[in-house]
């Protein structure tokens, strides 16, 4: 085993260990990331298309939640 596989596997048992300790950092730093996305499409692409879907189902019946409640 070289010392590259050998660092490779460190770096993923720490990670794994910093996960088993704070699960929400990890989502945090996701969020954080998915931030930085400038355009639409690039955040849609990234979801896939049953994150897009159900994305979209949410801001349509926030829309009519929205409109029986205000309209």
């Amino acid at each position: 085993m070289g010392p590259k596989k050998e660092s490779t596997e460190t770096r993923e048992r720490l990670r794994q260990k910093e996960l088993k300790k704070n699960p929400a950092g990890f989502l945090r730093d996701e969020i954080d990331r998915g931030m930085g996305m400038g355009n639409l499409s690039e955040v849609a692409g990234d979801m896939g298309w049953k994150g897009t879907g159900l994305f979209i189902l949410v801001l349509f019946f926030g829309y009519v939640i929205y409109q029986l409640v205000f309209g």
